[in-house]
C-alpha cells in the first residue's frame, strides 16, 4: 500500500478523485471530546487495497470533497465499532450520517469472535498481527503529528481492509453475510444520534426521584443546560453537573440569593446565568405540575417463570454453541425476562436473531419444545403439546 498524509486542499481533491467510485473504503477517525460538547474531529483515515491516507482535518478549512466521497451510498464504508465515528459526521453535517456501512465489530459476532471484540484483538486473532497500542491515549489535536502517531492511525485502516475481506468470506461461507443488514440500517439512522433538549432530563441520574413541580423544573433546567452546552460547545458537566441540577430542581429557588446557596452552583454560573435559571424554574412552577408517570418496576417473576427463564437461557446457550456465537449476542437474561412477561418488541424476535433463536424460544414457551438430559448436557426435542 501507498501511505499518504493529506493536509492541503489540493491533496484532498486529488485523493478524493482517486477514490471516487470505489466499491468500499476502510474508514476510521481520531478525535477528542473531553473539553467540548461535540467531538472535535482531528484526523480521518481512509484505505483501499492500494492506498492508506491520513487526512489532517484540522489543517483543512473545508472538507466538502471528503464528505461527498463518504456520503456516496454506492460506496460501502467499512468501520470497526462505527457508532462514535458516525456520530462525528452527524454533528459535522447538522444531521446526516454516511449511508451503506459495514461494521466489522458487529460482523465479528457472527463469525465466532464473541460480543464487542476490540479492533486490535480482532486483528490479532484473525490476521496474527499485534498492533502497537502506545498511542491509545494520545492528544490528536496536538500538531505536528509525529511518525509514530501517523503509523498508529494508518494501521487502524490498513488492516481493516483485510479484516473486511476475511469476515465477508467467512460470513458468505456460513450463509450469514446478509444477516446484519437490519443492524447496519439501524446504525445509519440519524435518529440514533439526535440529542433532543426536551428529553435531556431522562439522562439525569436520579430524575425518577422527582415529582410535580420539581420534575417540571428538572425538565426545564436539563433542556437549558443541553442548549447552552451545545451553543458554547462545552461538556454538559462543565456547565452544570447532574448533582447540582437535581439540587437546583429540588430546592427551586425564587431569588438570586437563594440560588447562590444551592450546592454545586459555581459563583460564575450564578453571576452569568442566574436570571436564566430562575426564569426556567418560574415557568416550570407556573405550569401544571409535571405528571410523568413513575417508571414501574417490572413485576416480580413467579417461581415457575424463573424456571422457564433458566430453561430459555439453556436454549440460548445451546444455539450459541451450535452456531459459534456468543450467547449475549443472541439474548441476555433481561431479554428473556421481558419475553416471559409478554413483551414482544425485542431484538431477539427480530431479524437474524429471530431465525436463530427467537422462534425457538417462542415455541418452547408455547409448549412445542422441551429440554431433556442427554449424556453430559442438554438436548431439545419437539413435542405435540403446542
Amino acid at each position: 500500500m501507498t501511505d499518504l498524509f493529506i493536509d492541503t486542499p489540493e491533496q484532498l481533491d486529488a485523493l478524493c478523485t482517486r477514490l471516487r467510485g470505489q466499491p468500499w473504503l476502510a474508514l476510521d477517525t481520531e478525535f477528542i471530546r473531553e473539553r467540548t460538547y461535540r467531538a472535535r474531529l482531528c484526523l480521518v483515515q481512509l484505505a483501499t487495497d492500494e492506498v492508506v491516507a491520513c487526512i489532517d482535518t484540522l489543517a483543512l478549512e473545508r472538507l466538502d470533497p471528503l464528505l461527498d466521497l463518504l456520503f456516496d451510498p454506492a460506496t460501502v464504508k467499512v468501520l470497526h465499532a462505527a457508532r462514535q465515528d458516525l456520530e462525528i459526521f452527524y454533528d459535522l453535517t447538522d444531521g446526516r450520517v454516511p449511508e451503506t456501512v459495514f461494521d466489522t465489530q458487529l460482523a465479528a459476532t457472527l463469525a465466532g469472535f464473541g460480543d464487542q471484540i476490540g479492533y486490535a484483538e480482532l486483528v490479532r486473532r484473525l490476521l496474527g498481527v499485534t498492533l502497537d497500542k502506545s498511542q491509545t491515549r494520545t492528544d490528536w489535536s496536538a500538531r505536528p503529528l509525529d511518525p509514530e502517531q501517523l503509523s498508529y492511525a494508518a494501521d487502524d485502516v490498513r488492516y481493516l481492509c483485510t479484516v473486511y475481506a476475511r469476515l465477508q468470506e467467512q460470513l458468505a461461507a456460513s450463509g450469514r453475510l446478509t444477516w446484519l443488514e437490519n443492524d447496519f440500517t439501524a446504525l445509519v439512522d440519524p435518529g440514533q444520534y439526535r440529542n433532543d433538549p426536551e428529553m435531556a432530563w431522562r439522562k439525569v441520574r436520579g430524575a425518577n426521584q422527582l415529582r410535580g413541580h420539581q420534575l417540571a423544573s428538572l425538565k426545564g433546567l436539563a433542556a437549558w443546560r443541553e442548549r447552552y452546552a451545545a451553543s458554547a460547545d462545552r461538556p454538559r458537566r462543565w456547565v452544570l453537573d447532574d448533582a447540582a441540577l437535581l439540587a437546583l430542581a429540588r430546592s427551586s429557588p425564587k431569588r438570586r440569593e437563594q440560588l447562590a446557596k444551592v450546592r454545586g452552583l459555581g459563583e460564575g454560573l450564578v453571576r452569568r446565568h442566574g436570571g436564566d435559571l430562575l426564569e426556567v424554574i418560574r415557568v416550570a412552577h407556573a405550569a401544571e405540575p409535571a405528571t410523568e408517570p413513575r417508571q414501574e418496576r417490572p413485576r416480580p417473576l413467579a417461581a415457575a417463570e424463573e424456571a422457564s427463564i433458566d430453561a430459555l437461557m439453556a436454549l440460548v446457550r445451546l444455539q450459541a454453541h451450535q452456531h459459534q456465537v456468543a450467547p449475549a449476542t443472541l439474548a441476555t437474561r433481561r431479554d428473556l425476562e421481558a419475553l416471559v412477561r409478554g413483551e414482544r418488541d425485542l431484538p431477539l424476535l427480530q431479524g437474524w436473531r429471530h431465525g436463530l433463536v427467537g422462534e425457538l424460544l417462542e415455541r418452547f414457551l408455547a409448549g412445542g419444545i422441551r429440554l431433556h438430559c442427554a449424556g453430559d448436557g442438554l438436548a431439545m426435542e419437539t413435542t405435540t403439546d403446542a
